[in-house]
């Protein structure tokens, strides 16, 4: 017996000597990666870094290994290793970062596909990107990407849509979690109540995709991408304040509910109450605002882990601009001029995938918008309620990647407008299919078609045409080709029908608009023996309207004239985006985009007004590794624009001058959880007022009860002769803090 237990002692202890701890540190430029994954390749042996990097793996036996170190956004590490008698073994890691290429997109193709696969080029977008230039929503923070632009449409209320490649913000689809809710008023309204820290990505794609998402994606589509409550962390909180009295606060938490759900919840809160008038028209330079919106997005955890989720977002606004003296008390009146808009909105949506053999996916949402706004003396009332349900069968036969679907819009809308005697409300089933098919290992194709009925309208089809040539590892070419159809409802898209003095006047029935497209774009990539890397994407399209419904403001300086085009308007351009990383801590994003946005009647060709023909984007980051310290130097630089003129004597500049904001942001990110960061926006203090005499044309005179007094250059108020924000130099200190 005492032989038998000096036996099993001695064993143990030859064990126990015969295992190792691995350990060391997981890092990116010198900078700790938190929760990394760091594994014993075929084993079970597994652990994740903590907020420093660090990371350890006991008692493992000896014999030969693959470490195997990942995280999402980095190129995986793999090192084998092999564990003899030594008690502890120090490796440390240093990934290099996917830039996004090899991420999984669902925009492009309404199914999840690496992004280098999908034959629609798709642009993604972090929360890392957004972070180099803070903003208070999704609408500034799309700024920086080269090819759209958010576009301000009154200088009094601040509302605005946002532009790709030169078309107007109706043309722009915008999606949250893949579901169409930001449409009709709230392209105009709703874009800023979505909160930054939400995010988990941005999906673009810069073309018509209505053979799978319907009438509104001619000019794009940006797919807002929300957090999945599973891999979100437990709380975070952003908030920053500037020199001009903003203040926005973005505070998230997630929680589990007894293993069955998991729960994201989102608060945004916004107010900037400081009226200025830096240009001295007796106007507010800045719309004034107080806004929140709260989000909720439940996972349910199925036994089959089929994908089960809800979400709600609800939304109010109070914002107004006008004269420095303007009050609650004047809302609606004629004694000093306001214009005041209170936008209440609720959402819902959802993913239901089917328990069913086959991959079939119900989604689904539903909008109700109520907006009550004055502009001066004028009355703009509107309801807008939109359902949506969507099922899509995922198939996959052969060579052939099948998507069949169908779907049904339900559309109501009212408002106070002459234009709406009564309520519109109508139903639009829909039918689409898409087959992509791998031609051979380098070559894949598209095809895709869409059905949609319209009450009014009647039958529309809408075909689609992508083609993919990957020649090498490191190059792809795409062609896409496709149709796209809208049908304008022009009082919740032009705002310039609802302020200013300008009567609006409607010469026929609008038809919908039609398009068709063309679009080619090559990624070419890069990587050198020290780990930089280096992508170039260039993008040329043309797009043909045959029919497009714009407003006219230079037949009668008094009018704004909307009718069907007697010709046809042209599109085109092309673009190219820079994307570097260096080992040595700098990173370079830049893109340039040229174009030609032109109309063509009777003959005649004329620019589109309040459209660039060039614009760069830029973003330059340095890391500072011994102090922990982010420098980002971000802009953008816009070419001229033809802008509404008022008149024949009007003394404003016809076109815009080149224009460039630019702003610095210094980030400290030693501290565990927490982040500090601070810098200038608008360093060159450029604002549209610079060389022109005024920019609301007779502010003075807001109801023009005074148009034969001191009236040199005939004009009415007006305050559509708007093309960039009015918010000159200010700085800004934030903080974030994130607990896993």
């Amino acid at each position: 017996m005492k032989n038998l237990i000096y036996i099993s002692f001695l064993l143990l202890t030859i064990a126990t000597f015969g295992q190792t701890t691995l350990k060391g540190k997981v890092t990116s430029l010198g900078l700790p990666i938190e929760l990394a994954n760091v594994s014993l390749h075929k084993t079970n042996m597994r652990t994740a870094t903590d907020s420093l990097g660090n990371y350890s793996i006991n008692n493992i036996p000896k014999g030969n290994y693959e470490i195997v170190v990942s995280h999402s956004g980095f190129r995986p590490v793999r090192k084998k290793i092999m564990l003899s008698d030594t008690t502890e073994i120090i490796m440390d890691f240093d990934l290099k970062e996917t830039n996004s290429l090899d991420e999984v997109v669902v925009t492009g193709t309404l199914k999840a596909v690496n992004r280098l696969e999908s034959p629609v080029p798709v642009e993604v977008y972090k929360p890392t990107f957004f972070k180099k230039n803070p903003t208070a929503s999704i609408f500034e923070a799309l700024q920086n990407v080269n090819g759209v632009r958010p576009q301000l449409n009154c200088n009094v209320c601040n509302t605005g849509d946002i532009h790709i490649n030169g078309l107007e913000g109706p043309y722009t689809l915008v999606l949250i979690d893949g579901m169409p809710i930001v449409s009709g008023l709230s392209t105009v309204y709703g874009l800023s109540g979505i909160p930054n820290s939400l995010l988990e990505r941005v999906e673009i794609v810069k073309g018509p995709a209505s053979s799978l998402y319907g009438s509104e994606a001619v000019g794009g589509l940006i797919n807002i991408i929300t957090k999945n409550p599973k891999n979100a962390p437990l709380v975070f909180a952003d908030a920053f304040a500037s020199t001009w009295g903003e203040v926005n606060a973005d505070i998230g938490f997630k929680a589990n509910i007894n293993n069955t759900a998991s729960i994201l919840t989102g608060i945004n809160y916004f107010n900037y109450s400081n009226p200025i008038d830096n240009n001295h028209d007796n106007f507010t330079d800045v719309t004034l605002q107080d806004r929140i919106s709260v989000f909720q997005k439940w996972n349910f955890k199925r036994k089959s882990n089929k994908l089960f989720s809800m979400a709600g977002r609800y939304f109010y606004e109070d914002r107004w601009g006008g004269e420095m003296q303007w009050e609650k008390k004047y809302r609606g009146g004629n004694e000093v001029y306001g214009e005041s808009i209170y936008t209440k909105r609720w959402e819902l949506l959802g993913a239901y995938e089917l328990p069913v053999s086959e991959k079939m996916l119900l989604t689904y949402s539903y909008t109700d918008h109520d907006q009550n706004s004055v502009y001066g003396d004028v009355p703009f009332l509107a309801q807008q309620k939109i359902g949506f349900g969507q099922l899509t069968w995922d198939k996959k036969i052969n060579r052939h990647d099948l998507l069949f679907g169908t779907a049904i819009r339900y559309q109501f809308y009212n408002d106070n407008t002459p234009a709406t005697a009564t309520s519109d409300e109508n139903w639009i089933p829909s039918l689409f299919a898409q087959d992509e098919i791998r031609l051979a290992a380098k070559h894949t194709a598209m095809l895709g078609i869409r059905y949609d009925y319209n009450d009014n309208h009647g039958n529309i089809f809408t075909p689609r045409l992508a083609y993919k040539w990957a020649p090498d590892d490191s190059s792809i070419l795409r062609f896409n080709a496709g149709t796209g159809f809208r049908i304008v409802n022009l009082f919740t898209e032009e705002h310039s029908a609802l302020t200013g003095s300008r009567d609006v006047e409607i010469l026929e029935d609008l038809e919908p608009e039609r398009s068709y497209n063309l679009n080619i774009n090559y990624l070419k990539k890069f990587y050198s023996k020290d780990g930089d890397y280096i992508a170039l994407e260039t993008s040329a399209w043309y797009t043909h309207f045959t029919n497009q419904i714009t407003p006219d403001y230079d037949t009668d300086p008094n009018k704004i004239i909307y009718k069907n085009l007697n010709g046809y308007a042209v599109t085109k351009g092309i673009s190219v985006n820079a994307d570097a990383v260096f080992q040595n801590g700098l990173k370079i994003i830049l893109g340039v985009t040229f174009m030609d946005v032109t109309k063509t009647e009777h003959g005649i060709t004329t620019d589109q007004i309040l459209t660039e023909n060039f614009s760069g984007t830029w973003a330059v980051s340095y890391r500072l590794r011994k102090l922990y310290l982010d420098i980002d130097y971000t802009g953008n630089l816009y070419g001229p624009m033809r802008l509404p003129l008022a008149g024949d004597l009007d003394p404003r500049k016809e076109y815009s001058p080149t224009w460039s904001i630019q702003n610095i942001q210094f980030t400290f990110n030693k501290l565990k959880n927490f982040e500090l960061y601070g810098g200038i926006k608008n360093l060159l203090n450029w604002t549209p007022n610079k060389g022109n005499p005024f920019i609301i044309a007779r502010a003075e005179d807001p109801f023009d009860q005074h148009l034969d007094q001191n009236n040199p250059y005939n004009l009415t108020f007006d305050t559509g002769y708007v093309y960039g924000p009015n918010q000159g130099i200010r700085g800004f200190f934030g903080l974030r803090y994130t607990l896993k």
